[in-house]
């Protein structure tokens, strides 16, 4: 049976004969660990400390992670001993495929709690997840839900902490450079250096800054001695073409895939990029990286504990007065404070008519050109 609909009751049918057998016992060896989800690039890289804490805790064990197609090149060098196996939750092969790799003694669920339905279709006999997913089936495969934790952190942090099947038991483990290897990449035309990459990307237009403020940065930068790069996605040429690039700047929209747009990154002097994967894949790449945060919270999506040694600024408005919604990944926690609006053009700013949408990223449009200049000229500053 691989049509969709074949595979998802074959999950179901799995995780339910899967959650009557024995679990594992507490203190019984761990030999194979699955982490299932389908997190975004930036999400999937936040993974990066959870991934650590698993293999600081069980280091014979073998680390098998779920990752989309896209971004499954990352994992070659196998960071942190982590196996990748590629997953599209909308292809039934791909479903079939994790459900066949298993069993496995541990399941982490980092995000979505439905992915503990296929771990456990996978035969995991210990899933742990984060409680109270939305709807509450999500939580049927659990066997361990931990509560966010009642005080502000970083979500790659918090998950390091409480879901790795221990208890949270002090300070994360820092990122060392190197310790997720690059990736192979395909030859392309590199910068000659020095050079600036400016990632005109973003996963929503409230996430966009404003192309004249980009404009003048680039700049800017040009007159300190840089070559301007030009990075974004191949849906993204329209934001890229508003900037108005000049002539000698350097057109890579569309034209990269992750591995040599890692390789773009680590080469650069210093990378300036909404709250997007990009700016994740950048502490991972190691780039002096100064990421411009609107909707989302600096707290949150910030270094946190684990990247607290990384080369990683972000520039933001505090106490953005719209930037008030207490929801992380479907959960209300008290002290979260971020936007999730999706756009629509039709509707007020800041969502004053629809409290789900906002048609202008007035937080974005809040980040002056000269904050983010001041930024890098203390970079610059710190080189001499």
């Amino acid at each position: 049976m691989t049509s969709s609909l074949g595979i998802r009751l074959v999950t179901t049918l799995r995780a339910l004969a899967s959650r009557a057998r024995p679990r594992r016992r507490p203190g019984a060896p761990v030999r194979r660990i699955l982490v299932a989800h389908y997190l975004l690039l930036g999400d999937t890289i936040l993974l990066a400390p959870l991934l650590k804490a698993l293999a600081m805790r069980h280091p014979q064990a073998e680390l098998v992670v779920l990752a989309r197609p896209a971004v499954a090149p990352l994992f070659e060098g196998r960071p942190y001993g982590a196996t990748v196996l590629p997953f599209d939750r909308r292809d039934a092969a791909s479903r079939r495929r994790v459900i066949d790799s298993g069993p496995y003694d541990l399941a982490i669920v980092p995000d979505d709690n439905r992915y503990a339905w296929l771990a456990r279709a996978a035969g995991a006999r210990h899933v742990v997840g984060f409680a109270d997913d939305r709807p509450a089936w999500k939580n049927w495969m659990l066997d361990r839900a931990v509560p966010y934790p009642g005080e502000p952190a970083a979500w790659a942090d918090m998950a390091a902490r409480c879901l790795h099947d221990g208890v949270d038991d002090g300070p994360v483990a820092r990122f060392v450079a190197g310790e997720w290897p690059a990736p192979s990449h395909g030859a392309f035309a590199r910068p000659q250096t020095p050079y600036a990459v400016l990632h005109v990307g973003a996963s929503t237009p409230l996430k966009a800054w404003p192309a004249p403020r980009w404009r003048a940065l680039a700049d800017r930068l040009a007159a300190d001695g840089l070559t301007i790069a030009w990075s974004g996605g191949a849906a993204e040429r329209a934001a890229f073409d508003d900037v108005g690039p000049r002539e000698g700047e350097l057109d890579f929209v569309g034209r990269l895939d992750l591995a040599q747009l890692w390789h773009l990154l680590a080469g650069a002097r210093v990378l300036v990029c909404p709250d997007t994967g990009i700016a994740h894949l950048a502490r991972i790449a190691g780039v002096e990286t100064l990421a411009l945060f609107g909707p989302g919270s600096t707290v949150i999506h910030g270094p946190g504990d684990f990247w607290a040694d990384a080369p990683f600024g972000t520039i933001t408005v505090d106490g953005f007065p719209c930037r008030d919604q207490r929801t992380l990944y479907r959960r209300e926690i008290a002290w979260v404070r971020r936007c999730g609006r999706r756009h629509d053009p039709s509707v007020e700013p800041a969502g004053r008519s629809d409290p789900a949408a906002c048609s202008r990223p007035l937080c974005m449009e809040g980040i002056e050109l000269a904050t983010v200049v001041d930024r890098w000229s203390s970079i610059r500053e710190g080189d001499r």
